[in-house]
């Protein structure tokens, strides 16, 4: 039995939602920390910590669950990867190098291979049946 297609104005607005969510998640987690560290040997890394980036990962991983549960794999997909590309793309607009177009490239496609992929794997386990309880 085939199920009906999803409405497009959830989708719609689940996608809106997670890109706003996505958005807002990139400037509380990395929108406030703009400095380099610099080391006593001269080197410098950042301006992120490990713990920032997984924040990140986590609170975005809430939204795309919350999404792909419901069958809007493509609204997860394209509003976590939408809402990230855009606000790293404000964010890192100010590198005077033009370089920041290659890493906002990079988060573009990495977060829409990955959303995609949890998108997917979410809603096919949310399909299938669990053992022990038929009809489920």
């Amino acid at each position: 039995m085939s199920k009906a297609p999803q409405r497009p104005v959830p989708q719609l607005l689940a996608t809106l939602v997670l890109a706003g969510v996505a958005m807002a998640a990139w400037a509380a987690w990395l929108g406030w920390d703009q400095h380099r560290d610099v080391h006593p040997d001269g080197s410098t890394t950042g301006p992120y910590e490990a713990w920032q980036v997984i924040g990140l990962g986590v609170t975005l991983l809430a939204g795309v669950y919350w999404a792909a549960s419901r069958e809007y794999v493509v609204a997860a997909a394209l509003g976590t990867t939408t809402g990230l590309t855009v606000a790293a793309a404000y964010d890192w607009s100010d590198d005077s190098s033009g370089l920041f177009v290659i890493g906002v490239v990079m988060i573009m496609i990495g977060s829409s291979v990955v959303t995609t992929l949890l998108s997917l794997l979410i809603a096919s386990r949310k399909r299938r049946p669990r053992a022990g309880r038929p009809g489920h």
